[in-house]
């Protein structure tokens, strides 16, 4: 096809890496479009892109969940890939417009209900998988979760299963850290209320082909990492989970994350307190408020933070399993200087490691390479393209096995 045209769908830290990367890579793209419910975000990024690149991007406001509105907006810009790394809350109704309007789409996390926290898994078959067989129909491509955790850690997981020997694979565990510090007394890495939603309900994980709960912080283990060195982490429910387990014949799949002991604590007194419902309470005034979404009012934006940003994140996957008959470990990650993300997109590491992916996945369609003509998720897609494009685009890949440490590249694809 011609080169497509792009919508971005989200105007936080997220976003403007994407603005920046398609940008970067535009050989690969059509006109570029940039939409949000407020204008002036997306102008600002606009700005950034315009300054550090030279390439304008087309900027709007629209609500994403007006889904008739969306629809005709789509058409009138021919959209031809929306890559959307908005709330995920709007995940659906962006969704059904690509579905109406034919274009490829991309998200970077699952969608949520804003009434409903940890929902029965799996969480994709709620929501997102309702729409196979109508991606499928309509001829777009769809892919779930091509951030980085959900994403690349898929594509991880699919690799580790194809190193091991066939059927061998027991164990998939998800390590996210972020060695970093930001300098304030308590803030998220992103958009706070899609923060704490993960951590308030109950902690689903795969367990010995079956799903096991646990309550948060209750599970912790300590690795010795490469770069960040040695890290504690808790079990933690997480998108990945809820689609590797059906794609992937593994019995033990598992997900943790670094907190440190002060957001441990920040944490344990909001829910506490009841400051982290997401159910509307009345106030003494008579005012209906959520308190969710008061402590996401007062807390910092999360793009504010990139500026004093210092450290480091390592993101990986630990697997076992037998390669050639003797029972072996592999560790697949990536490592990001937060520093190094804002000099050259202007937001933080997390924001870096979950932008650049669904501009790979992009490319990767308009190449032809990743255009499946139906709805998947990351795992059940060819690894080797895109982690040799990443490579390439600041997501570089290690692999720690019986051969050291080294980086991960693959010939001839």
């Amino acid at each position: 096809m011609s080169k497509p045209n792009i919508l971005i769908l989200g105007a936080g830290g997220v976003a403007q890496v994407v603005a920046h990367k398609v940008a970067e890579y535009r050989e690969y793209f059509g006109d570029i479009h940039l939409v949000s419910r407020s204008i002036h975000k997306c102008t600002a990024i606009a700005d950034g892109v315009a300054t550090k690149q030279g390439i304008s991007i087309h900027t709007h406001a629209i609500d994403a969940l007006d889904t008739e509105a969306l629809i005709e907006f789509m058409r009138s810009i021919d959209a031809n890939i929306v890559i959307n790394v908005g709330s995920t809350f709007i995940n659906q109704s962006v969704l059904k417009a690509c579905i109406a309007v034919g274009a490829d789409y991309l998200d970077t996390a699952i969608h949520e209900d804003p009434a409903k926290i940890c929902e029965t898994p799996p969480w994709y078959e709620n929501y997102e998988w309702k729409h196979k067989d109508a991606c499928e129909q309509a001829g777009i491509t769809a892919i779930l979760g091509v951030g980085f955790d959900p994403g690349v850690v898929n594509s991880y997981a699919r690799l580790g299963v194809d190193y091991f020997d066939k059927g061998t694979t027991t164990d998939i565990d998800i390590i996210d850290i972020n060695a970093g510090s930001h300098g304030r007394y308590f803030a998220t890495n992103f958009d706070p209320e899609i923060n704490f939603r993960e951590f308030t309900g109950r902690v689903y994980t795969w367990q010995n082909n079956a799903w096991q709960t646990n309550q948060m912080f209750e599970v912790k283990r300590t690795d010795d990492l490469p770069v960040v060195g040695i890290q504690n982490s808790y079990l933690t429910g997480h998108d990945e989970i809820h689609s590797l387990h059906k794609n992937l014949d593994v019995p033990n799949i598992r997900f943790w994350m670094g907190f440190s002991d002060h957001y441990i604590n920040v944490f344990t007194v909001l829910k506490n307190l009841g400051l982290l419902s997401e159910q509307p309470v009345t106030t003494a005034e008579g005012l209906e408020v959520v308190p969710l979404k008061v402590v996401k009012a007062v807390l910092p934006d999360p793009s504010s933070l990139a500026p004093n940003y210092t450290g480091k994140t390592c993101i990986g996957n630990k697997m076992r399993g037998k390669k050639a008959g003797v029972e072996s470990e592999i560790f697949i990650y990536n490592v990001v200087d937060h520093q190094e993300a804002y000099a050259e997109v202007g937001s933080q590491g997390i924001s870096y490691t979950a932008g650049v992916p669904p501009v790979a996945a992009a490319i990767l369609i308009a190449k032809g390479v990743w255009r499946t003509r139906k709805m998947v998720n990351v795992e059940e897609l060819d690894p080797r393209p895109f982690i040799n494009l990443l490579n390439t685009m600041g997501l570089v890949t290690r692999i720690v096995d019986d051969g050291g440490d080294r980086l991960l590249e693959f010939d001839g694809v």
